[in-house]
């Protein structure tokens, strides 16, 4: 039994806590002890809140407007998306835990797994973890430990929820009447999976907890369920059914949109916007070493504005052969926005979506259709390196530069204190 304990898979879950709110909290010492809530695109509503925040009442979701009263009255600090930022501080945790662990699976912007399997002294370990995440990033953690993704998903929510676990939750080495008590307080909607629906009909069967959920009939819960629910309950038993990930799919499309700050109708300001979102969503292609052959364009009116005549435009292109070239596919994207822009709407978003994503080399061209060359290969890696060291849009396609009216709002955004030279100089 010891034996069998020792080779069996161990999965710890690490997670930022509060992660948006303790990345501006990070670098302001002044804001330790105060709530912090961070507005959505547009400073709409509240998207993260800090644990003071949380216990003013504050709600997620929560439009800024709402919530002006406790604002003033509490002296909540609040802050616009600063995306840049949290990617990273998400890349420099990720690289804390990394250091500890053979291999991690990032799952999230503030979430990762890391392979325990066969390490000693597992407890400590997820101390240290936490720690050095503290020392690296500056962000508080929780770490739960288990058999499984599924009950260390649990030992974190565990952790979380009880400050008496002093932010580490550990599955496998707890005593099993301990394990067990544990899951019978805690409600079978809470486990990674189990969703509100699914929940209620559970119940129908009695079963209400996650320790009915782990020791329900497994041919029952799949005749009724299905494979998933089933492998669910299995590793809430610690029967390992998910693997970790060294290396996560490439994306089969890639979708970049926002809405604008305010209403425009004028057709630069949705070429800027366009050309943006191109170059973002063709910089993810090289990351993931992949290439597209087809883009579609896109601007939308504002549905919610009942008095405005509604406009929606969409077009798909292809290119001759797949690419990963910012420059060509760009210009197709023009090439749509014109054709489908028409004036005299307000319009509210625009965007564009890559597909027919592949991997590996790209295919021979003909002589007469436009393909990417070693130069312009060149062209693109310089351009990643310079928008990786100076921050993201340091250098950017004249095209995205020619008009600023479709930006978002963002009256109440924090410096890229870790990624921006200019703005580093602002923390000294």
């Amino acid at each position: 039994m010891l034996n069998d304990k020792k080779i069996a898979p161990v999965f710890a879950l690490v997670d930022g806590n509060s992660f948006y709110a303790s990345c501006e909290k990070a670098f302001r010492p002044d804001l330790r002890d105060r709530a912090v809530v961070v507005l959505s695109n547009n400073d709409g509503c509240v998207v993260a809140r800090s644990a003071e925040a949380k216990l003013l009442g504050i709600p997620m979701g929560a439009p800024l407007f709402q919530i002006q009263k406790d604002i003033r009255q509490h002296g909540i600090v609040v802050f616009s998306s600063n995306y840049e930022l949290y990617a990273d501080m998400s890349a420099r945790m990720m690289a804390a835990i990394a250091s500890l662990t053979p291999r991690i699976e990032v799952y999230s912007i503030d979430e990762c797994f890391a392979d325990l399997t066969g390490m000693a002294d597992r407890q400590a370990l997820g101390t240290l973890i936490r720690r050095r995440v503290h020392q690296w990033a500056r962000i508080p953690t929780c770490v739960g430990i288990g058999h499984s993704k599924v009950q260390a998903k649990l030992a974190n929510h565990i952790a979380k929820k009880n400050k008496d676990w002093n932010g580490v939750c550990n599955l496998v080495d707890m005593p099993d009447a301990q394990r067990d008590a544990l899951l019978a307080e805690i409600p079978a909607g809470s486990i990674w999976g189990i969703g509100r629906k699914l929940s209620a009909h559970l119940q129908t069967m009695g079963i209400r907890t996650a320790l009915q959920l782990r020791d329900a009939d497994k041919g029952t819960i799949r005749k009724r369920f299905g494979v998933v629910v089933e492998r669910i309950c299995r590793e809430l038993a610690g029967h390992s059914c998910l693997a970790l990930s060294d290396v996560s799919e490439p994306n089969q499309q890639i979708i970049r949109s926002r809405s604008f700050g305010q209403l425009v109708t004028d057709k630069m300001a949705l070429q800027a916007a366009v050309s943006t979102h191109v170059c973002s969503a063709v910089a993810v292609l090289r990351e993931q070493g992949t290439l597209a052959s087809v883009i579609n364009v896109f601007i939308d009116t504002n549905r919610f504005r009942e008095q405005d005549v509604q406009y929606h435009g969409s077009k798909s292109a292809a290119l001759a052969y797949p690419s990963s070239d910012t420059l060509q596919f760009n210009q197709l994207a023009m090439q749509l926005l014109d054709d489908i822009y028409q004036p005299g709407y307000l319009y509210k978003k625009a965007g564009v979506m890559l597909a027919g994503i592949e991997t590996g080399t790209r295919l021979q061209a003909d002589l007469f259709a436009q393909h990417d060359t070693p130069e312009r290969d060149k062209l693109m890696q310089a351009l990643d390196v310079l928008n990786t060291r100076y921050g993201r849009g340091t250098v950017q396609l004249a095209t995205a530069m020619q008009n600023e009216d479709w930006r978002m709002c963002r009256e109440r955004l924090s410096p890229c204190y870790t990624t921006r030279a200019e703005q580093i100089l602002l923390t000294i």
